[in-house]
Formats: C-alpha cells, sequence, structure tokens
C-alpha cells in the first residue's frame, strides 16, 4: 500500500500545460494520510490543482478512522465506497515518489520508489465531496492501488497506479466510461520506475527532515540488455 508520499517541488505547468493551479502544491519530505493532500481534477474542462483530505470521506461516513487512503483497482467497479467516485470523480496525485517498506527478519527496511529519471510522477486517485452548507464543502480523496510489477514485488506487492501525462486528460475526463478508464491502471512499466533505500527515520511521520528521501543505496532499476 502507500502509506507515505514523498513530494518535492514540481514544474506542474510543464507536465500539464492547461493546468489551472488554484492553491499552491503541498510538498512535502514525508507526507502521511490523514491530512491535506494536492490533488488534480478536471474542472470546466480543464485540469485544475486543488486540496483535499487524504482519506475517501463520504458523506455517511460515521468515524474519520475508516476513510481509506487507498482503493485496490480490482474493487473499484464492486464496492460502494468507491464506485460512484471512479465512474464520475477520478483525479490525480503529482509527487515525487512513494514510500515502501521491504521486510526483514528483524524489521522492515524502507525505499522510496520514484521514476528512474527522478521526475515527477502522476498517481491515479478517486475524490468525493460533502457540503457542509450551501456555500461550504470538504474534498477527499484515496489513491488507487495495483499490483507491482516484478522488479518491485521483492520490495512491496502494491503500488498506486501511474497515468502518463498523455493519459491525464482521459483519466480526468468524466466522460471516460469507467472500462476505459479501468484499462488504464496497470503496473507501471519496469523501465519506468526504480527504489533506492532511505533511512529508516522515515518510519516516524513526524519526522519532516529532507534526508528522508536521501538514497542510502544503489537504485534497484531494470536493466535492459544490449545486443551487438
Amino acid at each position: 500500500m502507500a502509506g507515505r508520499l514523498h513530494i518535492a517541488p514540481l514544474d506542474l505547468e510543464r507536465l500539464l500545460p492547461d493546468l489551472v493551479a488554484e492553491a499552491a502544491l503541498i510538498t512535502g519530505p514525508n507526507l502521511a494520510p490523514r491530512r491535506p493532500l494536492s490533488m488534480i481534477r478536471q474542472d470546466a474542462g480543464r485540469p485544475r490543482l486543488t486540496t483535499a483530505f487524504w482519506g475517501l470521506t463520504p458523506p455517511w461516513l460515521k468515524v474519520l478512522d475508516h476513510a481509506p487512503h487507498c482503493a485496490r483497482a480490482e474493487a473499484l467497479q464492486t464496492r460502494p465506497m468507491f464506485r460512484e467516485a471512479f465512474a464520475a470523480r477520478r483525479c490525480l496525485v503529482p509527487v515525487s515518489g512513494v514510500y515502501a517498506w521491504k521486510p526483514q527478519p528483524r524489521f522492515k527496511q524502507p525505499f522510496l520508489v520514484t521514476r528512474v529519471d527522478r521526475g515527477p510522477l502522476l498517481l491515479a486517485g478517486i475524490w468525493c465531496r460533502f457540503h457542509t452548507s450551501l456555500s461550504q464543502h470538504h474534498d477527499s480523496m484515496a489513491l488507487i492501488t495495483v499490483p507491482t510489477n516484478a522488479l518491485l514485488a521483492p520490495i512491496t506487492d502494491r503500488l498506486p497506479a501511474v497515468i502518463e501525462p498523455g493519459q491525464a486528460a482521459r483519466w480526468l475526463d468524466p466522460q471516460t466510461s469507467p472500462e476505459e478508464a479501468q484499462a488504464l491502471l496497470e503496473p507501471a512499466p519496469a523501465e519506468l520506475l526504480g527504489a533506492f533505500m532511505v533511512s529508516r527515520k522515515v518510519n516516524d511521520p513526524a519526522c519532516q527532515e529532507p534526508s528522508c528521501a536521501h538514497p542510502i543505496g544503489p537504485m534497484l532499476r531494470h536493466l535492459v540488455s544490449q545486443e551487438r
């Protein structure tokens, strides 16, 4: 699962030229669920950067601790918690990387999963809106996870789905059918993502030191064989 994110300052306008920034991108070296997070949703036909609570909170949810911060791609069209949002309210979360923990005999070693070129990632998500009055509302979101590819499977069995910038408009468009959107939720290509070990200080969500995201080992990445 994706329980922690690394978000550095990102050039989102270059990534999505039509982006309307309603609020500044929320950044941090070690961001945990149950807090505000930046998301991109479609508004009037254009992608818009807004802020939402990380943990899906539909109006009928009674206990905030039960708000899921992740949704399995396989359950999006069957679980009532996710079905309506997946059909009409899909979003993207721009990040620099996702933390994952590899089980070891005596502890879990944290890794940071990033693009191999360290560029930004657009993670697939769903969002919902709860009106607290006629003029005020509360937005919340959850990331969508898929099985990991063979390269990263020894570290974690699931990661957030990555949407390429060229597919962002199609993903965000509520006119895109759930079946078409579901087809975009695939494990990332082996050559896209890599991972490297980071300090165990990232285990503490209160730790916001930049060194949380510093590599302490080489990047695990897919090596393409060169034919002579």
